[in-house]
């Protein structure tokens, strides 16, 4: 039987394989101009790239001044379904290193994994608003789960939407291949929704305004990736401040 010194150098071991990925995001439109000049004014060398919001030829332009900075990696991308192709995933392996994708569970996600199917175990499914029925069939054919904190956070434990109420069951019998990470606010918020065009209320968002926005997230130290992704439209200067608050609260 381990001494409780033993697991406690165990648990620390492992924790100290986690990064914190600073996300540059495409919510904001243009905003992600405005992350790419930070790049090389905060030194950054890896980040996560939420480009969901950027058709093909948008994200070209991304891509192209992304390779004039002294970026050098992008260990997690989120794959937007509408028009990723093969070709892409295989540059982002081979020119950022990219190493995760995830994808939603909704609409042509099915198609999308069939199409991606040589990179399946590399592509992992986020939770949203609601847990699909067919959510775990989908998980089954791809890497794991992506385990989005905020949203976990704000429909199963505040809302405790009911699609919610087995996920924690389901979250412990596959892989967290990497994890989002956004804020969660004190009271329901409204944001329009780009991607819908709707208004939308809730807990979980993407702006950070104060630190303690992030403090949700010590409940979720056991399903913490290797992998951590500030999905933050805030700017990086203030997502290194986020990223160091959260390094100090997690024991990182």
């Amino acid at each position: 039987m381990l001494r409780t010194a033993n697991i406690w150098n165990i648990i620390k071991s492992n924790m100290a394989n986690k990064k914190i990925l600073l996300g540059l995001t495409t919510i904001t439109e243009g905003g992600w101009r405005n992350k790419v000049k930070e790049i090389d004014e905060l030194g950054l060398k890896e980040i996560a790239l939420f480009p969901t919001c950027l058709n093909f030829g948008q994200r070209q332009e991304l891509y192209r001044l992304l390779e004039k900075t002294k970026l050098e990696s992008m260990p997690h991308v989120h794959l937007r379904e509408q028009d990723f192709n093969n070709r892409e995933i295989t540059y982002l392996i081979e020119k950022w290193r990219t190493e995760v994708f995830n994808i939603h569970p909704y609409g042509r996600c099915q198609e999308v994994i069939e199409k991606h199917r040589q990179y399946s175990k590399m592509i992992f499914v986020e939770n949203l608003e609601i847990i699909p029925a067919n959510f775990e069939i989908i998980v089954k054919q791809t890497g794991g789960l992506c385990l989005d904190l905020a949203h976990w956070e704000d429909y199963g434990h505040l809302k405790k939407v009911k699609e919610y109420e087995n996920f924690s069951q389901l979250v412990k019998k596959y892989k967290i291949g990497v994890n989002h990470l956004s804020v969660v606010k004190k009271e329901l918020t409204a944001y329009y929704e780009r991607l819908t065009g709707e208004d939308s209320y809730s807990y979980s968002c993407h702006n950070l305004s104060d630190l303690s926005e992030l403090d949700y997230v010590k409940n979720y130290k056991n399903y913490l990736a290797d992998i951590i992704s500030l999905e933050l439209e805030n700017s990086f200067k203030e997502q290194l401040a986020a990223k160091k608050y959260l390094e100090k609260i997690l024991d990182l």
